[in-house]
């Protein structure tokens, strides 16, 4: 009897392993609009049944008219590169922005490890479950080892020691009721357990009172650096950082180089120690979107996209369909969720021969099929295990007319894009339904305060570029003018260098790619040469763009690296002006680095007073790994304080106002149009 109950159990577990393996399930779907704060927010200008060609907006009535003729429906047509806004394209693209990975997961699994340290399966349950069905903003997990990260220097300083038991600020959303992380997705395939990442992940965050989810709003305490680093192979991310393998001394896995003679990669142990210190330096909210082997990272920014172009903290992504939108889009995609996609290319941009990047990528993969075996070619082992045979990354991608070399409407050459779906047909819906986005409405009980602060807005001049119903003149500013960071700025240069002409496929061409696909240009006259010139360093520093303002109330902190970063607790008014109460709330060291919110107001008064931004730079400046990534709030150097010649109540009043820049604002300044 107990033989047969032992067939029985083993016949059940065969039978579900099976089946385990031959399902295909991905989770979550995308969450039902009544769990989201949008539905009690204004939407913005963007029109149904208007059309994007290429970045030029044609408006819904001028369209009509244009169908009544052939010119008319040559230009709106796909053949001409011509989006038409519909509900569907916005559904489209608000499924893709929750639950799309490209095939991510695969990367970050199989190659990064995501799941071999302590950020695994079991405990995150176990932290979710935790919750019991409650929301938060920040999903902690308890550590079930003792770990020692980043000790590349052999000083302390980059190191960081956890024990088991210690509680590990993801950052992570988790909305109520809900059993995954906000853009954390979950594949189960052929019995394998695999998570990615989607736009939602950065560009959506959980209400701290409601437990709705803010669609569009920046996930500003998602510590990515963290994450990345308790990985088993975050050295695959050494792109991201400023660890330069060929600094590290060759005793890693043998292979044959881009000479076809056998060699040894970079130590292993030394390179992954090396990034891990890297990322550690990163502050919660940033990730370093560059790609230029030096370690810039930069905040999350929001998704209130509409009219808020160029994209990207330089201004970079400028031209194409929704005027650089898509281009932004597809670049978290194809470039910076996959680091195979810069193999191609990384002679050219970094100095690094092709066998050598996919080899450090590949010698310490977390899966053993993804492992570069000894002695081999990694170009030639790549091929072999490419879950997207035909494209040169993991992810589902597409080659752009004139790859490798890259162009400023994709600049890597190589386009996100899943098969069985047109051309940017998911890249475009993400734009149309960003488009859509606006902040949650902020309440304001003091409207003589609204009036008198949008009459400063416009004394001090901050009109003059932050102009226009979304507050912005679209224009990228040098940095020798707005003195932020300088090595971020310049960040963009060596893609620049490996650039030919913007060509796309037509919007209707089908993936798989066809042979001979309908090759269009991509126009840049809609973007300013000088614009362009400083968004990628050509002949200048670099610059930064001027960033829309609307949604403030739940962006902080502020300016490109987030520095710009104060407790509430930090300020007190004194008889004329505010003064430091709190040192230890200044900067990211005093509030996201010590799992403190930044509070808006107060870091709005610290971003427009010459005397408290010093005082937040300085702190910012006294924490070593802040100064690894080059992160520390300072530029912007536009004041509205006493030696400007406005008073605290003139201060106060302008901040009041920018913090009602909602999404239907009740005061606005003159001349704004």
């Amino acid at each position: 009897m107990r033989l047969r109950q032992v067939f029985i159990v083993l016949a059940v577990i065969i039978f579900i392993g099976f089946w385990a393996y031959q399902i295909d399930i991905t989770l979550p779907k995308t969450p039902n609009i009544s769990r989201t704060y949008t539905l009690f927010t204004q939407s913005t200008a963007q029109e149904i049944g208007s059309y994007d060609v290429l970045g030029k907006v044609i408006n819904k009535d001028v369209a009509a008219s244009l169908l009544k003729t052939d010119t008319g429906k040559q230009l709106l047509s796909e053949n001409n590169g011509a989006v038409v806004i519909t509900e569907d394209l916005i559904k489209l693209g608000r499924d893709a922005f929750y639950t799309e990975t490209f095939g991510n997961e695969v990367f970050i699994t199989d190659v990064t490890g995501i799941l071999n340290g302590p950020l695994n399966i079991g405990n995150l349950a176990k932290a979710i479950a935790s919750l019991g069905g409650k929301h938060t903003t920040n999903l902690q997990v308890t550590l079930d080892r003792d770990m020692t990260v980043g000790d590349a220097s052999g000083n302390a300083k980059g190191v960081r020691t956890f024990k088991q038991g210690d509680i590990l600020n993801t950052g992570l959303d988790v909305p109520a009721g809900s059993l995954f992380p906000l853009g954390v997705i979950t594949r189960i395939n052929h019995g394998k357990i695999r998570v990615g990442i989607t736009c939602a992940a950065c560009h959506a965050a959980v209400d701290r009172g409601s437990g709705r989810i803010l669609e569009g709003a920046p996930n500003n305490d998602l510590d990515t650096g963290l994450i990345l680093a308790l990985a088993s192979n975050s050295a695959a991310w050494f792109r991201q950082t400023g660890a330069n393998p060929l600094t590290i001394a060759p005793s890693g896995t043998t292979y044959i180089n881009a000479d076809n003679q056998e060699a040894r990669l970079p130590d292993a142990k030394a390179l992954e120690d090396a990034v891990d210190e890297a990322l550690l330096a990163w502050p919660p909210g940033n990730f370093d979107s560059t790609g230029d082997n030096k370690n810039n990272p930069s905040q999350n920014p929001s998704s209130y996209t509409f009219a808020a172009y160029p994209y990207g903290w330089s201004g970079n992504a400028s031209i194409g369909w929704f005027h650089g939108l898509t281009t932004l889009n597809s670049n978290v995609h194809a470039t910076n969720s996959d680091l195979t996609t810069g193999a191609d290319a990384s002679q050219q941009l970094l100095g690094i021969d092709q066998e050598t990047y996919l080899g450090v990528i590949l010698q310490n993969s977390a899966n053993s099929a993804f492992r570069l075996p000894a002695g081999a070619k990694p170009s030639e082992f790549f091929e072999k295990i490419d879950p997207t045979p035909g494209t040169p990354a993991i992810n589902e991608v597409i080659k752009m007319p004139g790859f490798p070399k890259g162009s400023p409407f994709i600049l890597d050459g190589l386009m996100a894009n899943s098969p069985e779906q047109p051309v940017a047909a998911q890249l475009n819906g993400m734009s149309a339904f960003q488009n859509t986005l606006a902040p949650p409405p902020h309440q304001s009980t003091n409207l003589e305060a609204l009036k008198r602060g949008a009459a400063i807005f416009t004394k001090a001049g901050c009109i003059e570029c932050h102009s226009g119903r979304y507050f912005t003149n679209n224009r990228v500013i040098a940095q020798q003018e707005i003195k932020s960071q300088p090595s971020r700025a310049k960040a963009q240069a060596a893609f620049a260098r490996n650039f030919v002409k913007p060509q796309t496929y037509a919007s209707n061409v089908s993936v798989p790619l066809p042979n001979n696909p309908l090759v269009l240009d991509v126009p840049t006259d809609i973007t300013a040469p000088e614009d362009y010139n400083l968004a990628y360093a050509i002949g200048n520093s670099g610059g930064y763009k001027v960033p829309s303002l609307i949604g403030l109330h739940v962006t902080a902190p502020y300016l490109h690296d987030g520095g710009v970063a104060v407790g509430k607790e930090a300020l007190q008014q004194d008889t004329n002006e505010y003064t430091v109460a709190r040192p230890d709330q200044l900067g990211i060291v005093g509030t996201l680095l010590n799992n403190i919110a930044p509070d808006p107001s107060a870091s709005l008064r610290s971003l427009l007073d010459r005397n408290l931004h010093q005082q937040v730079v300085a702190a910012n400046h006294a924490q070593p790994n802040l100064q690894k990534s080059n992160v520390d709030g300072s530029g912007h150097n536009y004041w509205v304080d006493k030696q400007a010649g406005f008073t605290t109540q003139d201060q106060s009043d302008l901040i009041e106002f920018l913090l009602s820049l909602d999404d239907n604002p009740e005061i606005l300044p003159t001349q704004s149009f």
